[in-house]
């Protein structure tokens, strides 16, 4: 039911053109003064609305309510779309005309495709089951007759139902058409994608008297539309989906959609006198009537804008959509663990079982290890219970602060055969990058995001702000970056040297006359992880120790980078610097460093074909003030910004104690040269 600030009134269609041109982000140039006036910072409000505005919320919805704030709105002066008793905006927008032009009808078209390619329809809760497997669980012989007519039911609750001239009455009149129209069809009644309540239909308990097929399970919308010959709805917003992809339509109600003559009508409504088809409707609805604000901070957006964040909600809810066992996550990580791999619907169970059995899987669609604390026999138990593994860790733009310091990340992988550090075996991000196809307009973003990393000064740990010392002497300054000597990179990585001093000493003998600036990792220098180099062996090896600088001051310092298998050769890469790994890491083996080669890794990849697959298409990210899943360039801008949520440690006795420690660490190093 729309919010009602009052019955609207009449106005001109030139005093409604002049307004809609004054407050819709699509139809005027994104300028700073046009964004201020149209701004919501979370609904409209009577500070927002004049008093005669009705709102609702709009046709892109994020799943299950996520977010504290809607991706859509609308607000009508007039009426509002889902109300046929009075006129509204959209209404005199469809019969009014004005407002097409070539390039809005071609914005709509393309539109249209993205939501039928990706399944995006006005309800995208993971919780629908397809349309086809709703109907065997239901009908086993479903769908072998053919073609499957569908009769749309909705809750007897739903007030919109008599806004669009309908009552019970119009249910039951439907329900008897599509018997007697479609002989020989399989006619089957299926409750409203967007508003499921079991029990609550106009039609389950006629349908049942009559022998028509009910569907008691929730379907998701957009297989409903897929899989039909032809769709019976009163005012369900699923007609119009159905609509945008051909099938046929009748409706006996008056749904915004509806009197436009695409569509079979059973009532008319004397104001919609205008022909138009489905793609006009669209373009009124989704791209002048809607207004779009991004729910991570609230500004206002374009339809492609929210587009976009819609297909990455939905593309995370779909995936965390099943029962999932979670195990080896330290305890400081559960909050954001369980948060991670949540769904609506769908919450993981977290064990901190240090063996497993295949028992401890009973009744789990997936297992979700850590990949670096994976209890003993995990792998084994999966495959004996049939149940498929991944393996998570932290991605490549990660927080403000040391996880060691345990500082939750923002983004994360999940890796089905193995997970990119591990050298020994193949990963899903080694796949990708040996055998994806990276389209153009995958690469321009690629280039993009890699031209914000740079620009923004972004790493993965964000930390140090010291100076760059001097440089002492002249020649080319050669960066050796310095790991945790037990972190699980180095063990997996098929390093040829071994740890840190052995690394100086191969870079001082492979560049005798260079400048060897060494900058420990970050975890070391806070006394919180093994791989300290002693001063004697720094002296011999290093010219320079870059102690509490920042990764991209002392990669855009030097001429060039050595590591072992440290992301920081990869940050170096994305700075145009030359690269050499004494080991094999994800980012070697592909044409761009020099580096000992792995007989999996075949392809020769270009800078933004690396980029792509690992820092767009590998990772998962979360925006930190939501929650919500967003994309890189997000995640990027929230780092560059030093958000807060970013550097929020979590408040427990061992952060207070590391941090503690680490204080007198630094302290003790300082009076010891």
């Amino acid at each position: 039911m729309a919010g009602t600030v009052r019955q609207g009134r009449n106005v001109t269609a030139g005093k409604l053109k002049r307004r809609l041109s004054e407050g819709r982000p699509d139809l005027i140039p994104p300028d700073t003064e046009s964004r201020r006036r149209v701004r919501l910072a979370s609904e409209p409000t009577s500070r927002h609305l004049k008093r005669s505005d009705r709102w609702e919320e709009g046709f892109l919805r994020l799943p299950g309510g996520r977010g504290e704030r809607a991706l859509s709105y609308v607000v009508d002066e007039l009426g509002i779309y889902n109300d046929a008793t009075t006129a509204s905006t959209l209404e005199a927008l469809l019969e009014d005309g004005g407002w097409e032009t070539p390039e809005l009808l071609a914005r709509a078209e393309a539109g249209i495709a993205v939501m039928r390619r990706l399944g995006l329809s006005l309800d995208n809760d993971p919780r629908r089951l397809p349309f086809v497997a709703a109907l065997r669980r239901t009908v086993p012989e479903g769908g072998q007759r053919s073609p499957v007519v569908a009769v749309v039911d909705q809750p007897r609750s739903d007030r919109g139902v008599g806004f669009d001239l309908a009552g019970p009455a119009r249910f039951e009149a439907m329900l008897h058409a599509a018997s007697s129209e479609n002989p020989g069809a399989a006619v089957v009644v299926v409750a409203d994608p967007a508003s499921w309540k079991a029990g609550e239909g106009h039609l389950e308990r006629l349908a049942s008297r009559r022998g028509v097929p009910v569907l008691t399970d929730p379907v998701a919308a957009h297989t409903l539309v897929e899989s039909c010959g032809r769709l019976y709805t009163v005012s369900s917003f699923v007609g119009f989906e159905a609509a945008l992809a051909g099938v046929p339509v009748t409706c006996f109600g008056v749904p915004f959609y509806a009197g436009w003559g695409f569509t079979d009508d059973r009532l008319t409504l004397w104001r919609r006198t205008r022909k138009r088809d489905p793609v006009d409707v669209f373009a009124a609805a989704f791209l002048v009537y809607s207004r779009y604000f991004d729910p991570y901070d609230g500004t206002p957006c374009s339809f492609e804008e929210a587009l976009g964040i819609l297909t990455v909600v939905t593309e995370r809810d779909r995936e965390n959509a099943v029962s999932t066992l979670g195990l080896g996550f330290a305890r400081w990580k559960v909050r954001s663990a369980t948060a991670t791999l949540s769904a609506p619907g769908f919450r993981p169970v977290l064990s901190d079982a240090r063996t497993v059995s295949p028992a401890l899987m009973r009744g789990m669609g997936r297992v979700v290890a850590w990949a670096s604390r994976m209890p003993a026999g995990t792998e084994e138990a999966c495959r004996e219970a049939g149940v498929p593994l991944r393996l998570m860790e932290d991605g490549f733009l990660r927080s403000i602060g040391l996880g060691v310091g345990l500082r939750p990340g923002a983004s994360y992988v999940l890796d089905s055969t193995g997970v990119y550090y591990d050298a020994t075996r193949p990963s899903d991000l080694e796949t990708l990058l040996e055998t994806a196809s990276f389209p153009p307009d995958l690469l321009a973003r690629a280039a993009r995001l890699r031209a914000a990393i740079v620009r923004s000064r972004v790493s993965k740990y964000n930390v140090g702000a010291a100076p760059l010392p001097v440089i002492p002497k002249h020649g080319p300054v050669v960066l050796v970056a310095g790991q945790v000597e037990n972190d699980a990179s180095i063990r997996l990585g098929l390093p040829s040297v071994d740890g840190n001093a052995a690394l100086l000493r191969r870079v001082r003998e492979r560049n005798p006359g260079a400048v060897i600036a060494y900058k420990p990792h970050p975890d070391v220098e806070a006394g919180l992880r093994p791989g300290r180099v002693p001063p004697d062996e720094l002296a011999d090896y290093a010219d320079i120790v870059l102690h509490g600088v920042s990764a991209p001051d002392a990669i855009e310092a030097a001429d060039s980078v050595e590591v072992m298998t440290s992301l920081m050769g990869f940050e170096a890469l994305l700075r145009g610097k030359a690269v050499t790994t004494h080991g094999v890491p994800f980012y070697a083996g592909w044409g761009l460093t020099q580096d000992p080669g792995s007989p999996r890794r075949t392809r020769r990849l270009t800078l933004d074909e690396l980029v792509a697959g690992a820092l767009i298409l590998y990772p998962r990210y979360i925006e930190p003030r939501s929650g919500l899943p967003c994309s890189p360039e997000v995640l990027v801008d929230r780092l560059a910004e030093g958000d807060p949520d970013l550097t929020r440690r979590e408040p427990t006795l061992e952060a207070g104690l590391k941090e503690a420690w680490s204080v007198i660490w630094r302290k003790l190093l300082r009076r010891t040269g």
